[in-house]
């Protein structure tokens, strides 16, 4: 009976583990990037419309086009000066490019990454603000530098103070628009 359902498991699993081999990572997906020997480095990164993703310690991965080895090869690579050893890098793929908010027409595709709690690809309401927007994306994490989030559009780059907000500043309301990619960077050693 054992080995009827070992034999079961490995022909179900089997087809998942060649698609994702074969899989090339696109724009608007959503991968889990996990360091063993140091936790603080894992997190879940957006693959943003150029095909790059950006980590604390390695910079910018281009990750579009690639399969999900290549990628953690590479980040696995550009950790290492940074490790007494190579570390251990694993990457996966957390979440397909969809939009996650389907509001019908009328809406507007962004991308929203780095510290995010959620970061993703989103479909929001025209005339969505940027608060609406965190509020969607479940927030920021506690590695995040709310005082420096930017609003990526076209060549421009705008910048906004979350903190700002929680001390009752009034927040000027920033409209996003199609396109708009929303970076929460990560906090500096002392900020």
């Amino acid at each position: 009976m054992k080995s009827i359902f070992t034999l079961l498991l490995a022909l179900l699993v089997a087809p998942m583990a060649l698609a994702q081999d074969n899989y090339r990572i696109q724009p608007g997906d959503v991968l889990r990037v996990e360091v063993l020997e140091d936790p603080t480095l894992n997190r879940s990164t957006l693959v943003l419309p150029d095909g790059r993703i950006a980590l604390p310690l390695a910079g910018t991965v281009s990750a579009g086009g690639r399969s999900v080895e290549a990628v953690q090869a590479d980040i696995a690579q550009k950790l290492a000066p940074n490790f007494a050893a190579a570390p251990n890098v694993f990457v996966g793929l957390e979440e397909l490019a969809q939009p996650k908010v389907a509001t019908g027409p009328g809406g507007v595709t962004i991308y929203v990454m780095g510290e995010a709690n959620a970061p993703g690809k989103y479909t929001v309401r025209s005339g969505s603000t940027l608060l609406q927007v965190l509020a969607e994306t479940g927030g920021m994490t506690r590695f995040a530098a709310a005082n420096r989030i930017q609003v990526q559009r076209g060549g421009q780059v705008m910048t906004f103070d979350y903190r700002a907000v929680e001390r009752g500043a009034a927040a000027t309301p920033m409209t996003v628009q199609r396109g708009d990619v929303i970076v929460i960077p990560t906090r500096r050693l002392f900020e």
